[in-house]
């Protein structure tokens, strides 16, 4: 790839674009230069990590789509706080090593059933104190979390079946959810 416009930066959600979500990727994303640095399992430290170790070096995008978090929630139940912490690190560093891009900073999708689990109330407070990150200028905040729930603030099975990992009918709902975002911040 001669040039990247286009970074989406997170976990098996966002690396899951090149599978579940391929049909929309190809069609919405490859046409853009973009390039897909998700990786399964990761929590901030492993893309603080990967950032650390050049993965967004010498790449100039015009957008970064950042989606990071659930893993910290999911696999060792860390606070909110320390989670939102490693977050603002990660957008840190992102600023220094990419000056000229701007970010996407998405919430935390939601996970479990129901909304008042354990993990979806901490995926919830986390979002809470990153909204704040957004200063519309570099960093701009989305919550799309309302596409994937019911009016009662359920998770289903036909959003996603194990109640983290988006569905692939759930790419396009995604997809769709951030165009007008895209659009702007990409100034197409």
């Amino acid at each position: 790839m001669e040039s990247v416009d286009l970074v989406f930066l997170g976990d098996s959600i966002t690396q899951a674009w090149e599978t579940k979500g391929k049909a929309v990727w190809d069609a919405m994303y490859r046409p853009r230069n973009a390039l897909n640095l998700g990786f399964n399992g990761d929590r901030t430290e492993q893309v603080l990590w990967r950032l650390e170790q050049g993965a967004v070096d010498n790449i100039h995008p015009k957008l970064l789509v950042l989606s990071i978090g659930t893993n910290n929630t999911g696999h060792r139940q860390d606070p909110a706080e320390e989670t939102a912490l490693g977050i603002q690190q990660i957008l840190s560093l992102l600023q220094k090593k990419c000056p000229s891009t701007k970010i996407l900073l998405l919430a935390i999708f939601p996970r479990s059933a129901k909304p008042t689990q354990r993990m979806r109330v901490i995926n919830d407070h986390i979002n809470s104190i990153i909204q704040s990150y957004g200063d519309n200028e570099t960093v701009f905040y989305l919550d799309i979390n309302h596409h994937f729930l019911t009016e009662k603030g359920a998770l289903t099975s036909d959003i996603m079946e194990d109640f983290l990992h988006p569905n692939e009918n759930q790419y396009a709902v995604w997809a769709e959810a951030m165009e007008p975002h895209i659009k702007t911040l990409m100034q197409e």
